[in-house]
């Protein structure tokens, strides 16, 4: 089979533009697929070098001339999608740890102007450690080794600064990435005058990124997919179609990102708040509330849970009935009003995607932590709309009380049990900072007790430290929590499900909500 090179597969060789520390699939899968996108409509002319900060050979890269396939499988706007893209973007990978100095000598090509990492969150951290070593160990450290050299190399002119945008996954990773350049640049006593253009001259955007790339497929779709596609590609990745990528910039920022404008998934904005609530609400909080009940009812997958009759009307009902309305208006783009609800479609579509296996259980984790991060501020946003709780997202916090329920704990693991549509049962571990916790309290539960089951209900929604905030003020949310959990326990999921569907569908009609 033919290999995929640039001798087999000819494509253009652009001036780099674009520096990137990190060779991972997210990073191939979405800011190099952009950029490739943006050549290939003559917009932003400009190639990527890599900088492989692991150790590991580069090789593969090196073999395919940079060259990479992405195939987008999925569904969008309800419909099939699978289309596959040569990516031509990156220029060529360089080993940070076999060769720094050629990581160096980037810093003084002119055309450089973007910097763009993904070294997962652990790696925006700080270390005190000298720039000066080869290379230095940690990120933050390679990065202002890097300014430096380019800070001497062009005497610290202004046109020479940089945009650097991290696109790990945590909140205003652009401001903390600055603040450790800083912290590493005072620690080496890299002098007033670079600290000065790295103030001035290096802008750090806050980015957010959103799409799932699973990476390398199993050994038996690769082979049948480079059979289709007619070449061999050891760099081969899947992707799904949604794709956003939204970086805080202003017109500055604008004027250097140019290949924003060959993608509508490209946002570059003052302030990205808004993408990274909508995320946070409706994908990551729709998972969240959804997941618990699904694994109790016997499911193992995302597409499984969008399949069965009532989790996919359950999942799709609680994130356009009772999550998007509870999005502040202000916070809404003007020119798009329905820019939540489209984005619901969206999630709704991914989370039905059949090519991306999505393991229930794997989401539960920590699944405190979440429930309080993503859905809390919901239900209380929605209850101070509607003046009454949110009866989905009022069981799913039930389906998770109950899926915090450890009947033991063994080999440094709590385990909880469920029954499976079958009959069966399953066990599964409870990945929780707070397992113990839940474990010593369902301890005083008498199950087959309403009241007991109520009062564990009430002393958990009663826990401010446990919540980083009230609940009590949630007028009838324990009381309703308790009724579904006694529910669960007595009556089973699936019939618990289809009780509180057919409330929800009452209510929800009595209330001229649409």
């Amino acid at each position: 089979m033919t290999p995929l090179n640039r001798s087999n597969h000819p494509a253009t060789i652009h001036p780099e533009r674009v520096l990137q520390f990190g060779t991972g699939v997210l990073l191939r899968g979405l800011p190099d697929y952009l950029i490739h996108k943006a050549n290939q409509q003559g917009i932003f002319n400009g190639s990527i070098v890599v900088v492989k900060s692991t150790g590991g050979a580069t090789d593969e890269f090196a073999e395919q001339d940079g060259l990479y396939t992405v195939v987008t499988r999925g569904i969008q706007k309800g419909q099939t999608v699978d289309k596959h893209t040569v990516v031509s973007a990156v220029s060529r990978v360089i080993s940070a740890k076999e060769d720094w100095k050629a990581v160096l000598d980037i810093a003084k090509k002119p055309s450089l102007q973007v910097i763009i990492s993904n070294t997962t969150e652990v790696g925006i951290q700080y270390v005190a450690e000298s720039i000066f070593q080869n290379p230095p160990q940690s990120y933050p450290a390679k990065l202002t080794a890097f300014l430096y050299e380019r800070f001497k190399n062009f005497g610290g002119g202004r046109s020479k600064g940089m945009v650097v945008i991290p696109t790990e996954l945590i909140t205003d990773n652009g401001l903390k990435l600055r603040d450790i350049v800083e912290k590493v640049a005072k620690h080496n006593e890299l002098g007033k005058l670079f600290m000065k253009w790295l103030k001035y001259h290096v802008r750090f955007c806050n980015s957010l990124v959103d799409r799932i790339v699973p990476g390398k497929p199993d050994a038996e779709t690769l082979l049948r997919k480079q059979e289709e596609l007619g070449y061999e590609d050891k760099l081969l990745i899947m992707a799904e179609p949604y794709r956003l990528w939204a970086i805080e910039g202003d017109d500055r920022v604008k004027s250097v990102l140019t290949f924003a404008k060959a993608d509508p998934s490209v946002v570059i904005d003052e302030d990205i708040n808004f993408y990274r609530e909508r995320k946070l609400r409706v994908l990551n909080g729709g998972h969240t509330i959804s997941v618990p009940l699904a694994y109790l009812l016997g499911l193992e997958t995302v597409n499984e849970m969008m399949l069965h009759p009532l989790m996919g009307r359950f999942v799709e009902e609680v994130i356009t009935q009772e999550i998007v309305p509870t999005l502040p208006e202000w916070m809404i783009p003007e020119e798009n009003p329905d820019a939540v609800r489209e984005f619901a479609a969206d999630v709704l579509d991914r989370f039905r995607n059949p090519y991306i296996e999505h393991l229930l259980l794997s989401i539960t984790m920590q699944e405190t932590s979440k429930m309080r991060a993503r859905n809390l501020p919901t239900i209380q946003r929605f209850v101070e709309q509607q003046q009454q709780v949110p009866q989905r997202m009022v069981l799913g916090f039930a389906a998770y009380l109950r899926f915090m329920k450890a009947v033991r704990f063994e080999k440094g693991a709590y385990l909880g049990e469920a029954t499976t549509p079958s009959g069966g049962i399953i066990t599964y571990p409870i990945r929780d900072d707070y397992a113990e916790y839940f474990f010593n309290m369902w301890q005083k539960v008498d199950v087959h007790d309403a009241a007991s089951v109520r009062n564990f209900v009430h002393a958990i929604c009663d826990d401010s430290a446990l919540w980083e905030m009230d609940l009590r003020p949630l007028s009838g949310f324990a009381d309703a929590v308790a009724e579904q959990l006694n529910n669960l326990l007595t009556l089973g999921v699936e019939a618990t499900i289809e009780r509180q569907m057919a409330t929800a569908e009452s209510t929800t009609s009595g209330s001229g909500i649409d």
